[in-house]
Order: structure tokens, then sequence, then C-alpha cells
């Protein structure tokens, strides 16, 4: 393929991944809520932000950037993770304290297969796009999708060893501790990304 059917493919990847992750949202939040999982909950709000983190993505792409609107933007999705983070470290520990747990994590298992599936093929695909078209900001988005991957990793295996072991009644709150830490490192690295003076733009995943 040349640059601009490369390009078109680019932008077509992050469409569909703010499609999934709209999606995916809505569908775990309202099992989350339903059931009073505080992982799938929290796992749900996450793919919120990160629809906005893609948008970045498209935007960048289509050559309309601003890189000090960039910046500012990356900033604040990068504490939207953050207050996320310590919300859901929060309910983890409300869930802990009232030694609670969700009647099945069987909706947290499905979503999280679909979410592993799906991630791993844009990964994927996202990287051989940046590297075509040599783009720092299609490889932080690959980097994005890859943390998404390992969201959708901890949330199966803490739903799967509930379901096996259901006296491990700490699991679904142990899992959403779990999130937390990943998304709240998520968080802490857009807003570095942002405040660096080797901002580029984009997501602002994969930055040092």
């Amino acid at each position: 393929m040349n640059q601009a059917q490369w390009r078109r493919r680019a932008l077509w990847l992050s469409g569909l991944t703010i499609a999934y992750n709209l999606l995916e949202g809505v569908v775990a939040m309202a099992f989350g809520w339903a059931d009073d999982s505080v992982a799938l909950f929290g796992f749900g709000a996450d793919s919120f932000i990160e629809v906005a983190s893609a948008l970045l993505v498209v935007w960048k792409l289509r050559d309309h950037a601003n890189l000090a609107r960039e910046r500012k933007t990356t900033q604040n999705i990068g504490w939207l993770f953050l207050v996320l983070a310590i919300g859901i470290t929060g309910g983890a520990i409300l869930q802990l304290n009232a030694r609670s747990h969700p009647p099945t994590t069987l909706p947290g298992l499905v979503i999280a297969t679909l979410s592993l599936s799906f991630m791993a093929f844009l990964w994927q695909a996202k990287r051989q796009a940046a590297q075509a078209l040599d783009s720092a900001t299609l490889a932080a988005d690959a980097a994005c999708s890859l943390a998404c991957i390992q969201l959708s990793g901890v949330l199966f295996a803490g739903s799967l060893l509930f379901l096996l072991v259901p006296a491990l009644w700490w699991v679904d709150a142990a899992a959403a501790l779990g999130l937390a830490l990943l998304i709240g490192k998520e968080g802490l690295g857009m807003v570095r990304a942002a405040r660096s003076a080797s901002f580029t733009g984009g997501c602002g995943c994969g930055h040092d």
C-alpha cells in the first residue's frame, strides 16, 4: 500500500476504536451497575475516556492539529483517568469493607474476552500502520491499545477466578484495584507527556 492508503487505513482503525469503545462502555457500565461489580463498571467508564483519547488521534491524522490545544486536551484526559482511578479505588475499598461481591462475573468474562480479541487485532494493525507511515502519533495510539489489552486481562482474570472459586468474594474488588492501578498509570503518563517539552501530540500514550 502507498502512503495515502495507509493513512486511510489508520483513520479507519481509529474510527473502529471509537465505535467499539462506545459500545463496550455502555454495555460494561450497564452490567457493572446491575451486578454491583466495581471492576466491570470501572472498565466501562475507562472505555469512554479512551474515546476522547482516540478522537485526538483522528484530529491529528486529519491534519487539524494544534499542538497547544492537543497538549491541554491530553493533560485534561490524563487527569480524567487519574480521577477515575481514585473513584474505582474508593469503590473497591468500600466493597471490601462491606465484604460484598457481584452475584456473577460472567458478563465481565464475556466482555473481557471480546475486548482481548479485538484490542489485540487493533494493536497489531496500528503498529503496522505506524511503521508504514513512520508516525509517532500512531505508535502512541498502538500503545494505548496495548494498555487496553492489559486492562482487559485484569478483568478477565478476576472474572474467571470468581466464577471458578465463588468463595473468593474479594476477587472483584481486587480486580478493580488492579484496574485502578493501570488506569492511574496511563493517566499519569498522559499528564507527564503533555507537560514534556518533547510532546508531539496525539493521545499521549507511549511517551516517556
